[in-house]
Parts: structure tokens; C-alpha cells; sequence
């Protein structure tokens, strides 16, 4: 993660699906996918998990924890947070109001 991701991703930031994207599964691709106006960005495993929770309830922390909780791992932070701040640069992830 950049520097300038940094500024912009904090621990307390809640992140939530901006409302031009919805996610779903679809069945054609075996896979979640976010849908937008210009198409779709198949995700893999990890993104789904990762962006199901960024419904704007919970900080970065809070996901962090969960997810370490949910799939029994440790030391994932940083690899979350770099997905969050690209989702971010991308447009998928917002913070809530």
C-alpha cells in the first residue's frame, strides 16, 4: 500500500459498496461479481469475503477481525487493507456517511 492509500484508509473508516455496484453471485461464472452501468468485475474467494462485509456498519478493524476470526488466520491485515484501498482507487468502496 502507497503512501497516499494510507492517508485515505484508517482503521476507523467504515466502507461500504458505493451504490453504482451491487455484488452477487452468479452462477455462470462460479463466482461473486460486482455489476455496474459499464459491466462486471468477476472477484475472486478473498474479494467477496472481503467486500460482503464493507456494508458501512463496521470500521476496517472490525472486518479485519472477523475475517481473521471466520477463516481461522492471523496477519492478514495488511492484505485486507491493500484490497480495501484498491477498491477504493476503483470506485467499488466508499466510506459511509
Amino acid at each position: 500500500m502507497n503512501d497516499t492509500n494510507r492517508d485515505v484508509l484508517s482503521h476507523t473508516m467504515r466502507p461500504k459498496l458505493n451504490k453504482l455496484f451491487r455484488m452477487q453471485w452468479e452462477p455462470a461464472q462460479d463466482a461473486h461479481v460486482l455489476l455496474y452501468p459499464e459491466g462486471m468485475v468477476k472477484l475472486n474467494q478473498s474479494a467477496a469475503e472481503i467486500l460482503k462485509r464493507c456494508d458501512g456498519t463496521r470500521d476496517v478493524a472490525a472486518l479485519i477481525a472477523d475475517l481473521e476470526s471466520t477463516f481461522n488466520a492471523t496477519g492478514i491485515a495488511p492484505e485486507v487493507e491493500a484490497f480495501i484501498a484498491h477498491a477504493i482507487e476503483r470506485g467499488w468502496l466508499e466510506p459511509s456517511a
